[in-house]
Formats: structure tokens, sequence, C-alpha cells
């Protein structure tokens, strides 16, 4: 089922206007114009031909804001994927991380080059982990080689696990804990490999840094700022506040939708993948940090100053991913998934074009690719993108 989108615009709707009343005094009518294809909805129908369940976009530039939907809210219902819609974000959280991390750097309460070790004595230790070696920009880059948590943790990685235990509190020290399991995947700064437990590391030394919570710092520092009305840290709050739609996981097994996954405590997830979102604040969100409203010049390129990113087919800087434009150049942003929210979004080096789309299941093999080619295509439209 597709659901028409609607296209939101700013001033620039007035030019609208003006077509409309120069058709009325010509005599054409809107019968005998052809009508041109949105491509915004052509892409979002795309994404909900691979399988999703439902999709929503939102792509901004100064004087624009247009959105669009297809699927449904609910499955098995008729229920339209709601306007704004709140979801799990996922990993796109750690750009809030990272971006945290690097005003405390520039505000000189501590550097880059600072140990875990120096913030968090005994976190990081045992199977060949060192804390001592591993730096707080090692964290952030993922070349940490501390080892992921994510198998670690039953309700992430089956229906079984899931239904038993998603209502489950997680400490950030457990979680630790739980990836000291394991040996590191390579020495510190060695290699390059995506790792959760590198950003509740980095909620942990903000705590220690300015000894309240990640939570508390994200809302002063980004939320409130910003006026990210539909955004929150939800600590261990199991349900999604507001408007939304319910996700949908099938674990890998490549059947189906999977099953309602809506409900769940994010405190796995702290600092790497927990906030709760809507496109029109990521959307803020990306155009304030790439506009230098959040970050000093010298820590932003510090965020942006990428590498290679083999595993993600990409290059990463600091809690933010650089992805070549077909159009030319690049784009900056992160892809997130948390239990039946997929999201990608980005914005262009400049801040002045943003796109974010999410899906509410894990779709088909070509879902995160028609994600990817959506954010691609709608920033390329933009003159400073080209």
């Amino acid at each position: 089922m597709h659901v028409s989108g609607t296209r939101r615009r700013g001033p620039l709707g007035l030019t609208g206007l003006a077509v409309v009343l120069l058709a009325a005094s010509t005599g054409l009518t809107a019968a005998a114009k052809p009508q041109q294809a949105d491509p915004l909805q052509q892409q979002v129908d795309a994404i909900h031909d691979t399988g999703a369940v439902g999709v929503f976009a939102e792509v901004t530039s100064p004087h624009t804001r247009d959105s669009a939907r297809a699927g449904t809210a609910v499955r098995g219902t008729g229920r339209p994927m709601p306007h704004n819609g709140r979801l799990r974000i996922g990993s796109a959280t750690k750009t809030f991380t990272a971006t945290v991390v690097l005003q405390l750097v520039g505000e000189g309460r501590m550097s880059l080059e600072d140990t875990v070790e120096q913030w968090l004595p005994g976190a990081v230790q045992g199977n060949g982990n060192d804390g001592g070696r591993i730096t707080v920009r090692q964290l952030l880059q993922h070349t940490s080689g501390i080892p992921d948590v994510k198998p670690e943790i039953p309700a992430l990685n089956s229906a079984d696990g899931y239904r038993a235990e998603r209502f489950r509190t997680y400490t950030p020290e457990k979680l630790v804990r739980l990836a000291m399991r394991h040996p590191p995947n390579f020495p510190p700064g060695t290699d390059w490999s995506y790792s959760n437990t590198n950003y509740i590391l980095a909620a942990m030394i903000i705590h220690e840094v300015t000894g309240r919570s990640w939570a508390q710092e994200v809302n002063a520092r980004i939320i409130r700022p910003l006026g990210l009305r539909d955004t929150s840290t939800p600590g261990t709050f199991q349900s999604i506040p507001g408007p939304h739609a319910h996700g949908y996981a099938a674990f890998g097994t490549g059947t189906g939708t999977g099953i309602d996954v809506t409900t769940l405590n994010p405190s796995m997830a702290v600092g790497s993948g927990s906030i709760i979102s809507t496109t029109h604040d990521l959307n803020r969100f990306y155009a304030a940090l790439l506009g230098g409203r959040l970050l000093a010049p010298a820590q932003l390129d510090e965020m942006t100053t990428t590498k290679p990113a083999p595993e993600l087919g990409v290059r990463y800087g600091l809690g933010l991913g650089e992805i070549p434009l077909s159009c030319g150049g690049g784009y900056f942003g992160h892809p997130g998934e948390l239990l039946g929210y997929h999201t990608w979004g980005g914005v262009t080096r400049d801040g002045t074009r943003t796109a974010v789309v999410y899906a509410t299941s894990d779709g088909g093999q070509d879902t995160q690719q028609a994600m990817s080619t959506l954010v691609d295509q709608e920033l390329c439209r933009s003159p400073v993108a080209r």
C-alpha cells in the first residue's frame, strides 16, 4: 500500500501559489496541465517496494521542507505513516555523543589524546584489552580495537532473546564488562572496526568529565538549545512517546517482516544508539552541526577529518561518516538501526541541505541501498552539492 506524500514548503511555497493564479488567469486548468512526478515520493515508494513496512523521509534546505511517506504505521492496517513520527535513531546517536565530547575538548576540559584509563581506571582491561593504550580519539573513530558488546545482548540478536530480555536494564559498566570477555580486534590505532562499546565508554567519560550523565549533557548542550522538541534520551523507558510507527525485526532470518519490536528498554545503547527523534529534528541537528552552531571550527575540523572505514564502505571521522555523492563531492551523516527502525541521514558540507529517511522494518536486500540512494539524490538536487 502506498500513501501519497505531503510536501511542506517554506516561503518558496508562494511560487506554487503564483503558478495557480497564472493558470487561472490564462484559462489553464489543473486537469489540462500534465502533473510532474514527485521525485522524493518516487524514492520513498522505491524503498517501500523493497519490502519495508513503512517509510518516511524529509528533506530541508534554507527555504523548503519537503516530506513523503509510503506504507503503513502498523503492519496489517491502513494507518498511514505519521507525519514527523518519532523513532529510535540507533547509531545516529553516536554523532550526538561525539559532539558533546568535542564540545568538552573545545572547552579545555579534556583532550582527544587522553587515554581511557585516565578517565575510567580499570574499566578496559583483561583478555589483552588495555585502556592505557587507547585514546578518546580512537574511541570516537572506531580505531580502538575494543570488541563490540552487541553480540552479548540477547534482546538484539534473536526473537527469543528479545521476548525474554526486552525489559532488562543494563548499566554502562556492565556493558563494558561484557565486552571485555573478548580480546581486542587489533592493537589500538592499527585498523578500523565498528564497535558500540566505544561510544558507551565515551558516554561514561562524559559523566566523569562533567559530573553529569550523558543524557543530561546531551539535553543541555544539544536538544534544548536547538529546540529539538521531539528528541529524547529515554534511559530505561520502554515505549516511544508521541506519534510513532511500529518497528519490526526479522533478526537476520529473512522470514517476512519479523516480529513487532517497538517496546524496548534501550539502556543497552546509552551513548551508542538510544536516542529517540524525528526526521525533522535530525535535519535540524545535522544543519546546525555542519553549519557551525554546535562546534568551534577546530573541533568541527576534527570531526570531519576522515579515514577509510572498510566495514561501512565509506570514510569515517569522529562520530560522522563521509559518503561520496554521485554528483561529485560528498556529504556527512550516519546510518542508524535499533531493532526495527533503520535510518539514513545526511547533510551537505556547508549544512545548507539535509535529508533523512527511515524504514520501520529490516526490509529486503535492497532496502539499505534504496535509502542511501534517496539521500544521495536529494542532496544532489542542491546547487551547493553540485
